[in-house]
């Protein structure tokens, strides 16, 4: 079986879907239709840059779906594969479980760029600046992370954010705490921490004010549903109901992104191929987790051909 995954925020940078738009006006319409949605030249922004004002989380998240979205439409419209003839689940990286559930129908591209919009400003504002912070741990399993963290809190908020893949985790909460389990990853046997370049910490506790957003934005979202099974990052499971899917998203803004669990529990359901629309970070993740699996990562009009030419 094949599944469709979709890329999270980190994947963005100035230049992307440019060669895209230039080559396929149906890449075109989803940037133009982005743009009228949000009321701002995104595509612009991602095109030209600068690169700190796409990193934005308000509005690396939208660019990010567009150009996994422009992609899918591409390949659909161009290409004559559609996802629901051959794809048999999806799954989304964070903020790309939204684009998983655009492509899927349970949300229109309209309505997934303004809440992408909405979510990346409620998780800037949810925290003040310095505050925040988050670190990957190179080499570190889960069970060792966990154990790390728990340790380092003391007293303040220090968890797991995405559990990635058998060799990486990302942890989030206070900045201070962050730093102190920076310091002592040796004591877990775990290679290295790095802080990474973020203005504020993901998927934990300290983002419940975005969660509350999140939940009223929702809450006025109408969805007939996914037309095919979705993977959710807080459970690591199916989903296709849509009160489960809007409190799952709910979850998601504090809860652990459960990527490596997600793979595992598809390829122990029978799926062997994954194909990454437009992006090429969680591709390697997916070989990590299941070595043999068949990993394709499509951002170019090349990517697109060779796919369409294999299945």
């Amino acid at each position: 079986m094949r599944a469709f995954i979709f890329p999270g925020q980190g994947s963005q940078a100035v230049g992307m879907g440019a060669a895209l738009a230039a080559a396929s006006p149906a890449a075109r319409e989803v940037f133009d239709e982005v743009d009228e949605a949000l009321g701002q030249n995104l595509f612009r922004l991602m095109t030209e840059g600068p690169e700190a004002d796409l990193t934005l989380t308000e509005n690396a998240q939208p660019a990010i779906m567009a150009n996994a979205l422009a992609t899918l439409r591409v390949l659909e419209r161009e290409g004559n594969v559609v996802l629901r003839d051959k794809g048999h689940a999806v799954a989304g990286h964070s903020l790309g479980e939204y684009s998983a559930l655009c492509a899927t129908g349970a949300f229109d591209l309209t309505t997934t760029a303004r809440l992408l919009k909405t979510r990346g400003q409620a998780m800037q504002a949810a925290v003040p600046v310095g505050e925040g912070a988050m670190a990957a741990l190179l080499g570190a399993d889960i069970e060792k992370a966990e154990a790390l963290a728990a340790a380092a809190a003391q007293g303040e908020v220090c968890a797991v954010a995405n559990d990635n893949d058998p060799s990486q985790v990302v942890i989030s909460g206070h900045k201070s705490a962050i730093e102190r389990a920076i310091e002592q990853v040796k004591d877990f046997g775990i290679k290295r921490g790095v802080l990474l370049p973020v203005s504020a910490p993901f998927h934990c506790p300290l983002m419940q004010p975005a969660a509350d957003a999140m939940a009223a934005a929702l809450a006025e979202v109408a969805s007939p549903g996914p037309f095919l099974p979705v993977y959710a990052n807080v459970t690591a499971a199916q989903v296709s109901d849509t009160a489960t899917i809007k409190a799952l998203l709910v979850e998601q803004v504090t809860g652990r992104v459960r990527w490596r669990e997600s793979i595992a529990a598809m390829w122990d359901a029978g799926f062997t191929e994954f194909v990454e629309m437009g992006g090429r970070v969680l591709g390697p993740m997916v070989k990590r987790i299941a070595p043999d699996a068949t990993v394709s990562s499509i951002i170019s009009m090349d990517d697109i051909e060779a796919l369409v030419g294999r299945i």
